[in-house]
């Protein structure tokens, strides 16, 4: 081969390289921990180079600016830095295989021309239309907020009187099936429930749903209002004789502080609850996970020595404005000491202190780190049951179920009954390793075990 030839090859790829076309839009679907969420960029040509948008169907979110695209050589870029967002991909034909990250963690990504769609996940345990029971969408006010609450309540029968019982979502916002991971474990168990004698309410978190109201500036405390207006709504219905609480994860925080503000709380159901203060959850939970994640013992150390003096200043804080101003001198120093810590490139280190103290000093995250359940289970006198599982890494097992029996035996209660499941996670499913990541994985929703268990008690306790 001649010279010329060679050259004449190198500049025809050249021109190849050069000729590629980014703009358009590329759609992917990223998997989180098993949530799939649906990610579209809309790339543009500028005089400067390149300009993007990014939309998130599934969050409702359209029109993300994205901070700065870059495109060279087939590598591409997108920055978007007040999300922690990057994503480094080299374009191959019609696709871009790259890797997403936000906020130091990466997952593989890759986007195409064409639309993707989501996985249709298997879940066995959901329960398809029509029910073998009365179903009945309803809404009704807490009064003390002044907002609407929507919900669904399933009867055995549509006339009868019936115990029937409340269901209470765990942490973050969510509808009335606790849905998560492609998992609806309240319908689930609202299902199992209601075939077995037992009408069940089951509502939208407030700004979630059907719900009125503000999700973001809500605690605990708040929640515990609306569950109340839960049981008032249900003393007005004629087919309702007795009234019980059932709590997961938040939820079962939530219960007793209810039961103590109302006579009319039959008895309540603890499922993963917490039984010590909210600092320490996060902490066995940091540690668990982490250690079960494969994190080593060095860096767990580590992690934990600034979690602890993260809440440390929580705990002493009057005032999420004073809250934001110490954690976000602290965090400075945590960055500046570990210049290692994985940060975004787009962003530069005061965004990415701010972004860690916006997830810490909000309403909800104050009240969960400083609140100590046992006050509350100390002057329980209703029927309990506590239930966990052995694999649970987000509300360990063995600590808060002691912490719950210890508490409720200062309250002089009798009728308590507490029963640690082996094989099961924070969902109350049969798991391999009990971490977060495998929760989509698990075809299961529910253990029927626990379905079970909690049925049958419940019926024993409404004789």
């Amino acid at each position: 081969m001649t010279k010329f030839s060679l050259v004449l090859i190198a500049i025809l790829a050249s021109i190849a390289v050069t000729a590629q076309d980014i703009t358009g839009q590329w759609n992917s679907v990223l998997k989180v921990q098993g949530t799939q969420f649906r990610l579209v960029f809309n790339v543009s040509k500028t005089d400067d180079g390149y300009s993007a948008t990014m939309d998130s169907p599934d969050q409702n979110a359209k029109g993300i600016p994205v901070t700065k695209t870059t495109f060279e050589n087939s590598k591409i870029k997108f920055d978007i830095a007040n999300a922690g967002i990057e994503y480094n991909g080299e374009l191959k034909d019609d696709e871009i295989v790259g890797i997403f990250k936000q906020n130091g963690r990466g997952f593989p990504m890759n986007l195409s021309r064409k639309v993707i769609e989501k996985q249709i996940l298997k879940r066995p345990q959901e329960p398809q239309k029509p029910y073998p029971y009365y179903s009945e969408e309803v809404t009704f006010q807490n009064n003390a907020a002044h907002i609407n609450l929507a919900g669904t309540l399933t009867l055995p029968k549509k006339s009868g009187t019936f115990p029937a019982v409340i269901l209470i979502s765990g942490s973050g916002p969510q509808n009335r099936n606790e849905e998560l991971l492609g998992h609806k474990p309240f319908l689930v168990i609202a299902d199992y429930l209601t075939k077995n004698g037992i009408a069940v309410l089951r509502c939208d978190d407030r700004g979630v749903g059907q719900s009125k109201g503000n999700f973001k500036t809500a605690t605990s405390a708040d929640f515990a209002t609306d569950v109340e207006s839960a049981v008032a709504y249900l003393k007005t219905r004629k087919e309702i004789n007795k009234i019980g609480l059932i709590g997961h994860s938040e939820g079962g925080l939530i219960a007793p502080m209810v039961a103590n503000k109302s006579t009319d709380v039959a008895f309540i159901v603890l499922l993963a609850a917490p039984g010590i203060q909210g600092d320490q959850i996060l902490l066995l939970q940091q540690k668990l996970i982490g250690k079960a994640s494969g994190i080593s013992e060095n860096d767990l150390q580590k992690n934990e020595l600034i979690s602890r003096k993260t809440y440390a200043i929580v705990n002493k804080s009057n005032s999420l404005e004073q809250l934001n101003t110490d954690l976000s001198n602290y965090l400075k120093t945590v960055l500046k000491d570990n210049p290692k810590n994985e940060k975004p490139t787009a962003m530069s280190d005061d965004e990415f202190v701010k972004l860690q103290v916006s997830q810490i000093a909000t309403p909800w995250m104050h009240y969960f780190i400083t609140y100590n359940p046992a006050p509350a289970l100390e002057k329980i006198k209703c029927p309990v049951l506590a239930l966990n599982g052995e694999k649970d890494l987000q509300v360990p097992a063995n600590e808060n179920i002691e912490a719950i029996k210890k508490a409720l035996a200062k309250a002089g209660n009798t009728n308590v009954t507490t029963k640690i499941f082996p094989n099961l996670n924070h969902l109350f499913q049969e798991s391999k390793t009990g971490v977060p990541t495998e929760y989509a994985t698990i075809e299961q929703t529910f253990s029927p075990l626990v379905l079970d268990e909690i049925t049958k008690w419940i019926n024993t306790q409404v004789k």
